[in-house]
């Protein structure tokens, strides 16, 4: 072997580059930019974001690419660039918007696929991308932005954050390509889970970002971006040159909101000719007296907490536990793959109980993997039998699991009738998922990406979990659509109610609700606007209502929910947007796959030695150009690796059951779910509550006699799971008749009785002998989960 030296000069360093990093002007990576467009007005967000990919290979590729987007973002617009030509976007079904673009590419066309995930993460796929060629996809969205204590917040995810897969790997053929096999508990964990880089990898995505803030006659008084440096020109907000893709950008704008209807002249929101409004709420200044709470604390204590994220966490729990009073009572729950109580059950919450809790809380470090199932469950358990209280569970975590449509069919029957807040800590929180959960319970969502945000977050925590200053709201006035109404939830204090629904006439309406002090109402005037995105924030909103429903159970609402989709031209998760250029450009379908590695999220403390994380059933991982490898395992992968990020053939079409080893509630309306031979189940729309029906009429009948309170607060119940469920009018009507138990002169017996017969009738099986067929559509065959249509 002869060894040869090289001059200095041909092997200059890479500044800041870091050991062991080499800079490659080829490169493997197929992702070159992405630029963020947001145009701000008012409380709506409107944003075009840009990825542009290039093949570095000498063959052609198909580049996937798995990314975040805002939990509440619609999407109703996508397009594809290439070679001077432009193909936009067609909204299908799922399967068929698969089956068009593999066809595209076996005939060597070129194509782009774009796909949902979760209400956050979405993946993007682009298929023969010619040698050297660049091709860039747009996505058009619209986003309501959240306000309260007169601050509206924008924020943007750029990172999908490594998430816990649990339960038992599946065999078959992956549903995607990422570094996590499927599960039995997480059956499309390979689509959620792309690799990821190691950390300081040379020459990242370009990014940029900018938002044009626009008050729309609201008065701005600041502006401010708490995990970017950000530079200013006029009323544009623009990144810094340079960032990485690893955190969220959020921006801060302070401004005054006010009472509000807007009243959208479109009609392209529906296919009735109906009508779209925008309904904003401005929090009365009543004063409620609060009823005691029993309160169940869940801190995450997972492997992905660690570092800063575990320090806040500790001082969010304790905080909360020292805002209880000497009435409440509570419990402290830590968990990872085990659960651990900080005392029995609940306890009261005196000072030498909180001071064991806060004391327990300060030892407890990151570990483990997240188990969210369990520890929620039993948070459900110790409240269950409660009753003359109000029961609230708080969870503290980034919510970084892959399950949640477990944990919903699960859990979500029973949470909706509590009152749930979720503390989502994190630099690119699954804000999603935290945010499904604290809609189950009326509740709030905050989310924390720094140390130096935590003050203000657990502000607005410990103020929400008092009792709501409103409750059991209804509007009346417009003439509204049945079923497209979002859920109206209760008024909290310093948080504008917001609601968006459809309707057919009416420049006006009216918010009626009950107070501490008795009835309220407001009164709204109409304002008539042109406003597209207010017609696609709706059409966003209703399908998540929709999905959460179809994730407890309610399967029948799949055509339901593709026919809105399609309608509104909002992508969901049961469809897809395909762009297909009609030009032949290859000989057939791509020869090289890859899919695209992300950054480590900021602040995330890795395992020593750049070892897998095992907690995550997730790789860390570097780009290398190599070998034809489908990922199955953990694995790590270092610059240079012989092994790399090409997979070959596509997720087959063959179809799993829906949510394989997680059995129905009893009850649930889960379709798949029956013996082989016992013939189709109707559907059944109390499915996802059934559960806590049968649970509130054994407590009713167990009571030694008729009890006034007692109904009255059965009555609050049943509005809120009537709500949740969209509007059920049985359930709906019997809670308006409980409420009038508090007014004089409420006859205790009658209103018992009403509640045993109406309960009784609703808590039937409709499933057993004698029950009537149900809905037309019910003898179709199950179809395959959507994540593996073809």
């Amino acid at each position: 072997m002869r060894i040869t030296s090289l001059e200095p000069a041909r092997c200059l360093p890479v500044p800041d580059a870091g050991f062991g990093a080499l800079r490659t002007e080829r490169g493997n990576l197929p992702l070159e930019s992405v630029d963020v467009a947001a145009d701000i007005s008012g409380l709506i967000a409107g944003v075009e974001v840009t990825q542009g990919f290039r093949n570095p290979f000498d063959v052609t590729l198909e580049a996937t690419y798995v990314f975040p987007l805002p939990d509440r973002a619609a999407v109703t617009g996508f397009r594809m660039e290439a070679d001077d030509r432009v193909v936009e976007g067609v909204l299908k079904e799922r399967g068929q918007a698969r089956a068009d673009y593999d066809q595209a590419l076996r005939e060597g066309r070129r194509a782009a696929i774009a796909e949902e995930d979760r209400p956050d993460v979405f993946t993007i796929r682009v298929g023969n991308i010619l040698p050297g060629e660049r091709v860039s996809v747009r996505l058009t969205m619209s986003q309501p932005l959240p306000y309260e204590d007169g601050a509206a917040t924008f924020r943007f995810p750029l990172v999908v954050a490594p998430r816990y897969i649990p339960g038992t790997p599946i065999d078959g053929r992956p549903a995607g390509d990422g570094a996590a096999p499927d599960t039995d508990a997480v059956p499309d964990a390979s689509r959620i889970t792309p690799p990821v880089l190691l950390p300081g990898f040379p020459d990242p995505v370009r990014l940029s970002l900018s938002a044009r803030v626009d008050a729309a006659g609201l008065r701005l008084r600041d502006l401010a971006s708490s995990l970017h440096v950000v530079e200013e020109e006029g009323q544009t907000v623009r990144l810094r040159p340079g960032e990485r893709l690893d955190r969220d950008f959020i921006l801060r704008m302070s401004f005054d909101a006010s009472t509000s209807l807007q009243l959208d002249g479109g009609t392209d929101g529906g296919t009735d000719g109906g009508r779209t409004f925008a309904l904003t709420v401005v929090p009365p200044p009543l004063q409620s007296t609060r009823a005691p709470r029993d309160v169940v604390l869940l801190l995450d204590r997972s492997g992905s907490m660690g570092g800063w994220k575990m320090v806040c966490a500790r001082r969010a729990a304790a905080r909360i536990v020292d805002t209880l009073t000497s009435q409440d009572r509570f419990a402290v729950l830590t968990f990872d793959s085990v659960v651990e109580q900080a005392f029995e059950g609940l306890v009261e919450a005196d000072d030498r109980n909180r001071y064991r809790a806060v004391e327990h809380l300060a030892r407890v470090d990151a570990r483990g993997g997240t188990e969210m199932l369990e520890p929620l469950q039993q948070a459900v358990a110790l409240l269950d039998g409660t009753s003359g209280r109000e029961r609230v569970v708080v969870l503290v975590t980034d919510g970084q699991v892959g399950n949640e449509d477990q944990i919903l069919e699960r859990a979500g029957g029973a949470l909706s009738a509590m009152r749930v807040h979720t503390v989502g800590i994190d630099r690119a929180v699954n804000a999603g998922f935290l945010g499904r959960l604290a809609g189950l319970g009326a509740g709030r969502c905050e989310l924390v990406e720094s140390e130096d945000r935590l003050d203000a977050a657990m502000e607005q925590i410990h103020r929400r979990i008092g009792a709501p200053l409103v409750t059991d709201l209804s509007i009346k006035g417009l003439d509204v659509e049945p079923g497209t109404v979002t859920r109206l939830g209760s008024i909290f204090p310093g948080v504008p109610l917001r609601v968006f629904g459809r309707y057919r006439e009416g420049s006006s309406l009216t918010v009626r609700g009950m107070a501490a002090d008795g009835p309220w109402e407001e009164q709204v005037q109409g304002v008539e606007v042109d406003n597209p995105a207010i017609r696609a924030v709706w059409a966003r909103t209703h399908l998540r209502e929709l999905e959460d429903r179809y994730a407890m159970g309610e399967h029948d609402l799949e055509s339901t929910i593709v026919r809105t989709s399609l309608d509104t031209g909002v992508l969901c998760r049961f469809t897809a947007y395909v762009a297909v250029d009609t030009r032949q450009v290859a000989e057939g379908g791509p020869e090289h796959r890859v899919i695209q590695p992300v950054e480590p999220p900021s602040g995330w403390e890795l395992p020593h030695g750049a070892a897998p994380m095992a907690g995550f059933g997730h790789t860390m991982m570097a780009a290398a150009p190599a070998a034809a490898v489908r990922m199955r395992r953990p694995q790590t992968f270092a610059p240079g690796s012989e092994q790399g990020l090409f997979s070959g053939g596509d997720a087959g079409p063959a179809g799993l059951p829906s949510m394989p080893g997680a059995p129905p509630r009893p009850g649930s309306a889960r379709g798949g779910s029956r013996a082989p031979g016992s013939g189709p189940r109707r559907a059944d729309p109390l499915g996802p509550v059934r559960p806590q029906l049968v649970a509130e009429l054994g407590r009713l009948t167990a009571l030694p006699g008729p009890d006034l309170l007692y109904l009255a607060d059965l009555g609050s119940r049943l509005a809120a799971l009537a709500a949740y469920l969209g509007g059920n009018e049985e359930l709906a009507a019997l809670a308006r008749e409980l409420e009038a138990a508090e007014r004089p002169g409420a006859d205790a017996q009658a209103l018992h009785d009403r509640a045993v017969a109406v309960l009784t009738a609703l808590t039937r099986d409709p499933a057993a002998p004698g029950a009537s067929p149900g809905a037309s559509g019910e003898n179709e065959p199950r179809r395959g989960p959507f994540w593996k249509r073809a």
